[in-house]
């Protein structure tokens, strides 16, 4: 009886991605097919290299599903383990390749859960009090320079203590650290909040394992998180980083740009200072956006 050398399917190690590639030939939706053909052949190719035993497949079976079942209405364990992959910040610079005028771009991250209440220019966004105050205050421009009066400026951050009101239901207010606001007639935008604080990711789960067995820390260095929106331009989601914080070089979810740290003054003026509603001095955080016009768009 002649041995047979390959198995009836004609599946073999050789030819496992063309045969899996071969059976998704009749996928309706072009891009799809696209993006699973591509899947297929990067993780056999994967899987081709490292050789992983049974033990080894089925331990990374079981982190994905630990990951899986650690997603919640307040937490999203595969937001962070995209983020500390870098593939989070790899999919917004493919997705965000605009002039060199605009504002740079970065990580959306996991803490946009909830939709930020409108409020008044001026208004503040700390409910709790916890951290130093501070005026967040800039101007949204176009790529050519010309105000735009009418923006969103949405914003969202973490307390003096380091987390977001998601994180701690039953201590925090309500959608605290967090305000949408409206550009005034020259397109500027302030509010008042307090300085943010550098802060670790949830690292109590299995992306927080995965860091600590490689060796890394769960830091993210002070921000505070911005999508600004305006009418004929495109959308961009960015932060303002704090310059002199902790772990600006070492960012766990690689989002740091230098272009986006500002530093935090201390302003001696008493007519800024009643602009602001503020007590004189107070603490300053000056962030200008630049939006990129849509092809096409006409103002």
């Amino acid at each position: 009886m002649t041995a047979m050398t390959t198995p009836p399917t004609g599946f073999s190690e050789q030819d496992s991605a063309a045969v899996v590639v071969e059976s998704l030939r009749a996928t309706p939706d072009d891009r799809l097919r696209a993006l699973l053909t591509s899947l297929v052949e990067h993780l056999h190719a994967f899987v081709k290299d490292v050789e992983p035993t049974h033990g080894e497949w089925e331990q990374a079976v079981g982190f994905l599903t630990e990951v899986g079942k650690t997603c919640d209405d307040t937490r999203q364990e595969f937001v962070l383990l995209s983020d500390v992959l870098g593939v989070s910040m790899l999919v917004d610079a493919i997705n965000n390749r605009r002039s060199s005028r605009a504002t740079d771009t970065t990580v959306l991250g996991p803490f946009h859960m909830v939709e930020s209440p409108r409020r008044a220019l001026g208004d503040t966004i700390s409910l709790d009090g916890n951290g130093e105050p501070c005026v967040l205050a800039g101007r949204v421009r176009s790529a050519d320079g010309t105000p735009l009066p009418g923006a969103s400026v949405d914003v969202w951050q973490a307390n003096g203590a380091g987390f977001y009101d998601v994180q701690q239901p039953d201590l925090q207010p309500e959608r605290n650290l967090r305000g949408l606001f409206t550009t005034d007639d020259h397109g500027c935008y302030r509010l008042r909040t307090v300085v943010p604080r550098y802060y670790p990711i949830p690292d109590d789960g299995p992306v927080g394992r995965l860091l600590a067995a490689t060796a890394r820390h769960p830091n993210r260095p002070a921000h505070i998180h911005v999508i600004a929106e305006a009418e004929g331009h495109a959308s961009l989601t960015t932060h303002v980083f704090v310059e002199g914080s902790p772990y600006l070089e070492s960012d766990t979810v690689f989002g740091v740009k230098e272009s986006l740290i500002r530093p935090v003054t201390v302003v001696d003026d008493p007519i800024r200072a009643a602009y602001h509603g503020v007590e004189n001095p107070f603490r300053l955080l000056e962030f200008d956006i630049v939006l990129d016009p849509l092809a096409g768009a006409g103002r």
